[in-house]
């Protein structure tokens, strides 16, 4: 695994880009280990940004604050962004997450595909690139540390432009070093 300081270039021509959040349990621990899961689904070494703390954004009243990272995979061959997204849901479940009961609830882990290459989708089951990845902060900071000029499809500003245009990308704090 290669972490955020990697001289790896990260292009859309080869990567797919997951977000990976926790905040039950040991979010540190999980997030480590969810980062060394996704190992299995690339073809190259995994590329992840440091882990970072954040307030829980429209969650319950009380919900614990997030451990966040993002991580870059040259995805198998033959693998399609739905059955990435099947097998990032598996990871989920086997870190035990449950159907969600309230939105934005606490979970012990979450896996957002934010971007399968160039692909774009529209359907009940995935959105490429992710709808709201460029609003929030949680995941363009560690994406900034990975590739702060990426454009995501349909995205008329970089990485980093969005990041600065947010009013809590402030209050994020970086854990350091990278994510494993």
């Amino acid at each position: 695994m290669t972490s955020g300081g990697s001289s790896v270039a990260i292009t859309l021509d080869r990567h797919a880009l997951i977000a990976l959040g926790a905040n039950l349990g040991d979010p540190v621990a999980t997030v480590r280990r969810a980062i060394g899961e996704l190992q299995r689904f690339s073809i190259e070494p995994v590329i992840s940004s440091s882990l970072w703390r954040s307030a829980p954004v429209d969650c319950p009243p009380g919900s614990p604050p997030f451990v966040n990272a993002v991580a870059a995979i040259v995805p198998r061959l033959g693998e399609t962004p739905e059955t990435l997204l099947q097998a990032l849901q598996a990871l989920e479940r086997a870190a035990g997450r449950r159907p969600k009961r309230i939105h934005n609830e606490p979970r012990p882990l979450d896996l957002d595909l934010l971007a399968f290459r160039r692909e774009t989708r529209q359907s009940p089951e995935l959105t490429l690139p992710h709808p709201r990845a460029h609003r929030r902060a949680f995941v363009l900071a560690p994406l900034a540390e990975l590739a702060p000029d990426l454009r995501l499809p349909g995205w008329d500003r970089t990485v980093r432009e969005w990041l600065v245009a947010l009013p809590d990308a402030a209050a994020l704090e970086r854990l350091g070093g990278p994510a494993r």
